[in-house]
């Protein structure tokens, strides 16, 4: 599925998680180990920005688990990369996957997917 693919890694990551970078460097290895092409990183941290502390408590966007500006980052970065498959960190449901599709332009799925 990945073989010649270009891939995105997105992670939606508390601030208290200190081993992003290293959860993001497996997820790679795992892509690479199925002949994908790592072209892009995007991180989310929750709780790092002004005023983020007190939305920690606030559930995860329901529709795209990431905020709405973040999103729009990451679309815009998947199409100018002409990325085919962005891969989360995170798990998603059926719903976000179909939202994140039509947004993002390519193939929307979770790390897990890849067990």
């Amino acid at each position: 599925m990945l073989a010649g693919v270009d891939v995105a890694l997105v992670g939606l990551f508390s601030a208290k998680d200190k081993e992003f970078g290293r959860k993001l460097d497996l997820l790679a290895a795992s892509v690479e180990a199925r002949g994908g092409h790592v072209v892009s990183r995007h991180v989310q941290r929750r709780g790092v920005s002004s005023g983020g502390v007190d939305k920690m408590a606030t559930p995860f966007s329901r529709r795209t688990l990431l905020s709405p500006g973040k999103a729009r980052e990451v679309a815009d970065a998947c199409r100018a990369c002409g990325v085919g498959v962005a891969i989360f960190a995170n798990p998603l449901t059926d719903h976000q996957r179909a939202v994140l599709n039509d947004m993002f332009g390519c193939l929307v799925i979770s790390g897990e997917d890849l067990r």
